[in-house]
Formats: structure tokens, sequence, C-alpha cells
């Protein structure tokens, strides 16, 4: 036997979910898209600024590594100084920068500012650590690991950020990392991290 009510009640059923699931999907992506802007400034704001800090330090013989890598992200005139974005990159599309410092002596191999989004509680989220090398311990099983700690340097939901405040924490910090340099003294930086900022994550490598 058929059931009850085939026909003119069943397709009104279906066109009232049809109708929620359009708002829904237009939602979504009015989300996604206003998402995908946010990242999209986000991102050429701050790769411009990892490339300048990139630049300053090269001045004194720091080399540092970036990523996304300036070949991806560049077009040049005059390497490094004379530059464009190009414009076929996908800034939305990067979910991590860093700037990796590759000074052998002290320790500093692998020192790092990091970016990286994240969602909580479905918000996005941007934040900024620092990562150093704190030396190096023998495992039983994995032999010798180097030991890796963080500090948070700036935390907001991506729709709350305020560009000011997050240029000031950075520039705090690089303003350290580059004393140390002069210097030759690491002990500056991590001093300053550990006075100043939030301790974050312990890892090994």
């Amino acid at each position: 036997m058929a059931p009850k009510d085939v026909g003119g009640k069943n397709e009104d059923w279906f066109a009232q979910l049809d109708a929620e699931l359009e708002r829904k999907t237009q939602a979504i992506t009015r989300d996604v898209t206003e998402l995908n802007n946010h990242k999209m400034m986000m991102n050429k704001a701050l790769i411009e600024d990892f490339w300048k800090i990139w630049m300053r330090f090269g001045k004194i013989n720091v080399h540092f590594t970036m990523e996304p890598s300036y070949s991806a992200f560049a077009h040049f005139e005059e390497f490094p100084d004379s530059w464009r974005f190009k414009e076929d990159f996908n800034f939305a599309g990067v979910n991590n920068l860093q700037l990796v410092d590759r000074t052998q002596d002290q320790g500093r191999m692998g020192d790092s500012l990091k970016v990286w989004y994240y969602t909580e509680d479905s918000t996005p989220h941007l934040r900024i650590v620092f990562e150093y090398c704190e030396g190096e311990h023998y495992y039983k099983y994995s032999g010798w690991k180097r030991i890796f700690g963080q500090f948070v340097i700036f935390d907001s939901p991506l729709v709350k950020l305020d560009m000011a405040k997050l240029h000031e924490k950075i520039g705090d910090v690089v303003k350290s990392w580059y004393e140390s340099h002069l210097r030759r003294n690491r002990d500056i930086l991590i001093k300053h991290l550990k006075d100043n900022y939030e301790r974050g994550e312990t890892f090994t490598e």
C-alpha cells in the first residue's frame, strides 16, 4: 500500500528544507568570503612586514629563511629591495608564515617568529609566537632531540584584530632580536621574552 500524503505535502516539505539549505549556503558562502578577504589583507601586510625585517637583518649579515618563500610571492626588479607582489599568488590560502634564524652560533639556529591561523569556538583567530631552542636532551629510544620553547607574542580573533597592537608586539620582539645579534648575546632576547610574554608550548624535534 502506498504511504499516505504522497504528493503535494511531500513536495512542500522538501521545498521548505531546500529553502533552509539555500539560506545556509548563502550565509556560509558570505562567511567564507569575508574570512578569505580578512586573510588576504592580513597576509599581504604580514608578508611585506616580514620581508622588510628579512632585509633589515640582512644588512648586519644575519640570515633568515622565510615562509612563504619570496620566490612564491614576489617579482623582483632588483633583489631584494625593488619588488612587487605577484598578482596570481593566493594570499588567502596562506595559513602559516615564519621567519627563521639560520645563525649557527649561540644555539640560535631555528629561532623563529611564526604566525598561524586557527579556529576556536567557530571563530577564526590569528596567533604569533616566538619559538627558540632551549637545548638538547638524550632520549633512550630516540636519541638526541632538540627541545623548543615558545612564547605567545599576539593572539586575537581575526574580526577584532588590532593591527597597531600587532605591529607594536612584533616591533618589540624584533628590536630585542636585532640587539641580541648586534651585541652577539642571545640571552638578551631570551630574557626579554621571558620577562614580557606568556609561555607557550614546549616540544622536541
